[in-house]
């Protein structure tokens, strides 16, 4: 069992459309909340994110919003 915060609140989404599955995401999210499949990413586990941005800020094709703080 993984962190959670609050449910049903966080902003996190993702563009698959955009994501070159570079796997940067992977690699800097904290708490694992992303996942690869197909050679993209995927949100594996959404709950767990605590919206700090670092998956944002280092994605190079911005498939990835967040507001970081709001939930």
């Amino acid at each position: 069992m993984g962190l959670t915060y609050l449910k049903n609140v966080t902003t996190l989404k993702l563009d698959t459309d955009k994501c070159s599955g570079c796997r940067l995401c992977t690699e800097v999210c904290p708490h694992q909340v992303f996942a690869m499949e197909n050679k993209k990413s995927r949100i594996a586990n959404k709950e767990a994110c605590m919206e700090c941005g670092a998956c944002a800020r280092n994605c190079p094709t911005e498939a990835i919003t967040v507001h970081s703080g709001v939930g």
